[in-house]
C-alpha cells in the first residue's frame, strides 16, 4: 500500500504513516526495507498489519503537495490532521461536531471543552452581575436577574455537544457511548467524568475508527 509519513518520534522510536485507505499505521525503524526519510509528506509504500506498517520503502515520486501525498492525509469533513489548540477543540465542540455521536475524542479534546466552557461561563456570569447592577442602578433600584439570561442560555446551548464529546470520549477508550449515561447520574456522575478525562486513548484503530492525531503512544 502508499501512503505518506505524518510523523516519526526519533527518541521513541515510533511514528505514523497515513494511508491512502483512509486510516495511520504505526511504524518502528526496524519496519524499514530501506533507508527511508522519515519526515512529513515523504511517500513510501508499505504492507499493512491490523494497524502497523511492515516492509516500509521510499517511493521515488515528488514527495510533498502531490496529489498522491495529499490523498494519503485522513480523510473526514472538517478534521484537522494535526493535534489542535484548546479553543480549536471547543469551537470544533460547539460547529462541526456539536451532534456527531460517531468517531472518537481524546483527552486534549475533552479538557479543552471542559475548560473552555467554564472561562465562558465564568464570563458571562460576571457580566450578568455588571448588568444587573447597572440596570438596577447599583442598588438604588430594583433588583433584577436579567443579566444570568446569557449565562443559562450558553449552559443550554452546550448540552448537546457535551453528550457527543462525552460519546465520543468513551469510543476512544473502547467503551460504548450508552455509558455516558453514568455521567449523568448524581452519585456516580463526577467520578465518571474525572475517569474519563484521565484513561488514556486506545492505541491503533478500534471499531469507532482511527487513534486521534496527536495521541502520543
Amino acid at each position: 500500500m502508499r501512503g505518506a509519513v505524518f510523523h516519526y518520534d526519533e527518541d521513541q522510536d515510533y511514528g505514523y504513516i497515513n494511508g491512502v485507505d483512509g486510516k495511520r499505521y504505526i511504524f518502528a525503524r526496524n519496519d524499514l526495507s530501506q533507508e527511508v526519510a522519515l519526515v512529513r509528506g515523504t511517500l513510501v509504500e508499505f504492507q499493512p498489519d491490523d494497524g502497523t506498517a511492515h516492509n516500509i520503502v521510499a517511493v521515488t515520486t515528488p514527495a510533498s503537495g502531490t496529489a498522491s501525498s495529499r490523498a494519503a492525509q485522513p480523510q473526514g469533513p472538517g478534521r484537522s490532521a494535526q493535534s489542535m489548540g484548546l479553543w480549536a477543540y471547543f469551537r470544533r465542540a460547539l460547529g462541526d461536531d456539536y451532534r456527531n455521536f460517531t468517531g472518537r475524542a481524546r483527552r486534549k479534546e475533552f479538557w479543552a471543552f471542559c475548560l473552555c466552557s467554564i472561562i465562558v461561563l465564568v464570563a458571562l456570569f460576571v457580566f450578568g452581575i455588571l448588568l444587573n447592577l447597572a440596570i438596577s442602578g447599583f442598588g438604588n433600584g430594583p433588583r433584577t436577574s436579567i443579566g444570568y439570561v446569557p449565562a443559562l442560555l450558553f449552559g443550554l446551548v452546550t448540552i448537546l455537544p457535551w453528550t457527543a464529546l462525552v460519546v465520543r470520549r468513551l469510543h476512544d477508550i473502547g467503551l460504548t457511548g450508552w455509558l455516558a449515561l453514568l455521567c449523568f447520574t448524581p452519585a456516580l456522575g463526577g467520578v465518571a467524568l474525572l475517569v474519563l478525562g484521565l484513561v488514556p486513548s486506545q492505541l491503533g484503530e478500534n471499531p469507532w475508527g482511527q487513534m486521534p492525531a496527536g495521541v502520543r503512544v
